[in-house]
C-alpha cells in the first residue's frame, strides 16, 4: 500500500500549528524557585507535559503523566515498542527578543518563539505522525510510544524518573536535532573552576550567563569610580570596541559605580563558534584596567586561557576523535563578587576521554590555588553504527523525501534523550543547511520544513513499527 505521506501532513497542518502555537506559548522553562509537590520543577514545564497529554487525549491516544515529570503517549499492537523521545521543557528566553518569545508570531513563513524548534515543534511533529498512522488505521506489530521529558535542558529530572517508574524501550530516536541522522553525540560534562576569595578592588562584581548550555549573550560589572574616573573608563571602552567590533558596549554612571555591559551573539555550547561569548570579551577588557591581584588571576584567566580557545588548548584537554570530531569548550556561567570568584566550563568530548581523565587535565593546568571539580551530571560518548538497521531506516525515510541522497549520519555535540536508548539516535528536525537557532533569540522553525519533517516522521515511525 502506497501512502501520500506529505499529503496526509497537509490535511492536518492547519491542526497542527495551532497546538504548536498554544504549545509554545507556555514558558516552560525550569522553576525550581516556585516548585511544589505537585509541579517538581514548577508550574511551566508540567503545564506543557499536560497541554501535551491534553493533545493526545482529545485524538483518541493512551497516555500516561508520570508524576508531573514525564509523559507517555502511545498506540499500536504487539509486545515491544519503539521509542519516540521528546522533550516540552525550554532554555529561559534570555536577551535579544525582537517579539514576545512566548507570543508566537508567524513572519515569512517562519513561526517564531521560544522551543519553536527545541523541542516543541519537533515533538509535535512527531506527535502528529504518530496520529497520521492512528487515523489511517494501519496495520502494526510493535508499539509506538512518544515520551515527553520535562528538563530536558538542565539535569534530566523528568527522563531519569521516568525510568524509574517505567519500562523504556530499547530501541527509538529522539527528534531533537538534525537530519538525516545523528548516530553519534559527544560526552557532556561541565566543570565548576573555584578561585580564592576575590579581594575587592576596581570590580565591585562581575557576572553573566544563564544556563551551562547556553553562550551568554550578555556580560556585566559594576565598576567603583573611587578607583578609576568616568571618562577614563568611557575612553577605554571606545578604544576597545573599536579593536572589537564583533561585540557592543556601553558604560552607565549610577553615584560611585560605572556599570559596564559587553552585548555579544548567544548560541548553543555545542557549538560555542557560533556565538559571541560577551563574558569573555569583557574580562579581557577589564585585563586594560588597574586590577589588583586577586582581579588579575581572575579576569586574566578568563582572557588568556578561555577567550576564543573553543578547543580547550590553554586547559591541555584538547582531544580529536576520527569518528566524534573535536572536544569543545565554552565557558558561560560567571560570578565574581565578595563572596564568590567562579567560572562554569561546559565541555563536549568525543571517545578517548571521561569525566575523570577531564578532571585530572584541567587541575594538572591551574594553579595551586585554583581548582576545577565536575557539577552536574557527566554524559558519556554515544555511538549507533551507520549501517544498524534503525540508522539506515530511518535515514531512508528521511532520503525517499528529500532530494538528498548523498548526505551521511554524522556525530554532534549536542545532548539528545537518544543516548538514553541502548540503540538510539537522533533524527530531524534540522534539515541540512538550516540556521542553528536554538538557544538563541528569535528562535524559530520553519512551516514548510516543519510540516516536512512530520512526512519523514510518519514514514520513519511506520518502517519501525509496522
Amino acid at each position: 500500500m502506497s501512502i501520500d505521506w506529505e499529503k496526509e501532513v497537509s490535511h492536518r497542518s492547519d491542526e497542527l500549528i495551532n497546538d504548536l502555537s498554544e504549545l509554545v506559548s507556555i514558558d516552560s522553562s525550569r522553576d525550581t524557585e516556585h516548585k511544589t509537590s505537585d509541579f517538581p520543577l514548577g508550574p511551566g514545564p508540567a503545564k506543557a507535559l499536560q497541554t501535551f497529554l491534553h493533545f493526545a487525549d482529545r485524538d483518541g491516544f493512551d497516555t500516561k503523566n508520570v508524576d508531573n515529570l514525564a509523559g507517555r503517549i502511545e498506540f499500536g499492537d504487539g509486545d515491544d515498542a519503539i521509542a519516540i523521545l521528546g522533550h516540552v521543557d525550554v532554555v529561559p528566553e534570555g536577551p535579544g527578543w525582537e517579539t514576545n518569545p512566548f507570543d508566537p508570531v508567524i513572519k515569512d513563513g517562519n513561526l517564531y518563539a521560544r522551543g519553536a524548534s527545541d523541542d516543541k515543534g519537533p515533538s509535535l511533529a512527531s506527535y502528529y505522525a504518530m496520529k497520521i498512522i492512528k487515523e489511517l488505521k494501519l496495520p502494526t506489530s510493535k508499539k509506538a510510544q512518544l515520551i515527553l521529558g520535562t528538563d530536558e535542558e538542565s539535569e534530566w529530572v523528568g527522563i531519569n524518573h521516568y525510568m524509574e517508574k517505567e519500562t523504556m524501550p530499547e530501541t527509538g530516536f529522539s527528534p531533537d536535532a538534525e537530519f538525516p541522522a545523528i548516530n553519534g553525540e559527544k560526552g557532556i560534562v561541565s566543570f565548576r573552576v573555584t578561585f580564592p576569595t576575590p579581594t575587592i578592588g576596581l570590580v565591585k562584581n562581575f557576572v553573566a550567563g544563564i544556563r551551562p548550555n547556553m553562550v551568554p549573550q550578555n556580560a556585566e560589572a559594576d565598576l567603583d569610580l573611587n578607583i578609576m574616573q568616568a571618562e577614563v573608563l568611557k575612553a577605554k571602552l571606545s578604544e576597545f570596541l573599536k579593536a572589537n567590533p564583533e561585540v557592543k558596549g556601553s558604560i552607565t554612571i549610577d553615584g560611585e559605580t560605572a556599570h559596564a555591559k559587553i552585548i555579544g551573539k548567544g548560541a548553543h555550547a555545542m557549538e560555542p563558534f557560533n556565538g559571541i561569548n560577551a563574558a569573555t570579551y569583557l574580562a579581557k577588557f577589564l585585563t586594560t584596567l588597574d586590577l589588583n591581584d586577586s582581579e588579575k588571576q581572575y579576569f586574566s584567566f578568563i582572557a588568556d586561557e578561555l577567550h576564543l580557545d573553543f578547543a580547550g588548548k590553554h586547559l591541555n584537554i584538547a582531544n580529536k576523535d576520527d569518528v566524534m570530531g573535536e572536544l569543545t569548550l565554552s565557558p558561560n556561567i560567571y560570578e565574581y563578587n565578595l563572596d564568590n570568584a567562579s567560572i562554569l566550563l561546559n565541555i563536549r568530548y568525543p571517545k578517548g576521554d571521561t569525566g575523570d581523565t577531564l578532571t585530572e587535565k584541567i587541575n594538572n593546568s591551574l594553579p595551586d590555588n585554583i581548582s576545577a571539580a565536575i557539577e552536574g551530571h557527566n554524559q558519556l560518548p554515544h555511538f549507533v553504527d551507520e549501517n544498524d538497521p534503525l540508522v539506515q531506516a530511518l535515514v531512508g525515510a528521511y532520503r525517499d523525501h528529500t532530494d538528498d541522497k548523498t548526505t551521511p549520519p554524522f556525530t554532534v555535540g549536542g545532548g539528545t534523550y537518544g543516548r538514553i536508548l541502548k540503540n538510539g539516535i537522533a533524527f530531524g528536525a534540522m534539515f541540512p543547511g538550516d540556521e542553528n537557532v536554538m538557544h538563541q533569540p528569535n528562535e524559530y522553525i520553519n512551516i514548510d520544513k516543519l510540516l516536512k519533517a512530520t512526512a519523514i516522521y510518519a514514514d520513519a515511525i511506520y518502517r519501525l513499527i509496522k
